[in-house]
């Protein structure tokens, strides 16, 4: 049975979804968007910096008011899933951070022991009451090991300098609209490397867990990396075009030919220990009859009255009268 958030997720995904449909259906109503659009939001996107650094050192306040450092969530040991939002956001915000948590839900990993979240207000003015509410709800939401959890997921709130000094860092380009009342800004998250240093970028309104696993497993530079998942991740190469993950055929077949030759090898392998045991043991068992004086195995005679062949018993004493 669905929860009440997840429900609410839904409803306004379908939202937005209709509204995109309906856009597209009404004639002239692109071309009015796209001049309707204030100057501002026209700089809003993402330039993605990979391998660069946050600044770490940006001071900020948690959830409870407590003043912060962002490099305390890095402690070069687990990789970190960046987020920015506002809490008073109508819909998309709100819808991602769900999506984000529904995804979470299915990576394996657990928030809190192989990964932190760290969910960044781009508000100035961002109530520590809202954010403290939307943290919970996030939670609640994960709904995976609350304790653990709990201490893994952090949300952040700062003034304007210390929110673009990250922001600028990360290459996440957002703008205020007036008008609206509202930030505008693109639908992405982060994955970061456990030295604060940019790893990956994933887009979209909703984040699949196996996206997100493979992000972080990347990010991890071989921490917590089973053989299983560093081959899972070999056979996934990320397409910066769509910014997800996609499954690369050549290496798949590197994979599965690399397996089908092991599986070979070892078959080989059975094989020629079971022929050299045998010869092993038919060379001893030869060895074993000559030393013991036995007779040689085709030792006979022709016999005078039989043309058939007689062998001959070496122990016994021929006598003839004379």
């Amino acid at each position: 049975m669905k929860t009440k958030a997840q429900t609410r997720t839904a409803a306004a995904t379908l939202i937005a979804m209709v509204a995109c449909v309906l856009a597209l259906l009404v004639p002239g109503s692109a071309g009015a968007q796209v001049a309707a659009m204030p100057r501002e939001l026209e700089r809003v996107g993402v330039k993605e910096h990979l391998d660069g650094p946050l600044p770490l050192e940006t001071p900020f306040r948690d959830h409870t008011g407590a003043p912060v450092t962002l490099g305390k969530y890095f402690d070069g040991k687990r990789p970190v899933v960046l987020q920015f939002a506002y809490h008073t956001c109508p819909v998309v915000c709100g819808m991602i951070t769900n999506n984000l948590a529904a995804g979470l839900k299915g990576v394996g990993w657990t928030i809190g022991k192989e990964f932190d979240v760290v969910t960044i207000s781009i508000d100035p003015n961002e109530s520590l009451q809202k954010s403290a509410e939307k943290r919970a709800s996030i939670l609640n939401e994960y709904g995976r090991d609350h304790t653990t959890a709990n201490g893994g997921w952090h949300f952040l709130s700062g003034d304007i300098a210390a929110i673009e000094a990250v922001t600028q860092a990360a290459g996440f380009e957002y703008e205020y609209d007036e008008r609206q009342k509202q930030w505008g800004h693109a639908s992405v998250v982060f994955i970061v490397k456990p030295n604060g240093r940019m790893a990956r970028y994933l887009y979209g309104l909703e984040f699949p867990a196996p996206d997100l696993r493979l992000g972080l497993l990347e990010a991890s530079e071989g921490r917590h990396i089973t053989t299983v998942e560093q081959l899972i991740l070999y056979c996934y190469h990320y397409d910066p075009q769509g910014g997800k993950y996609v499954l690369v055929a050549m290496r798949v077949m590197q994979v599965g030919g690399g397996a089908i030759a092991i599986v070979v090898l070892g078959m080989l392998g059975l094989f020629w220990g079971r022929e050299i045991a045998k010869k092993k043991r038919k060379t001893s068992g030869q060895d074993g009859g000559d030393d013991a004086g036995g007779p040689p195995k085709d030792m006979t005679r022709e016999h005078p009255e039989n043309s058939g062949r007689e062998r001959l018993d070496p122990t016994a004493v021929s006598v003839r009268g004379g």
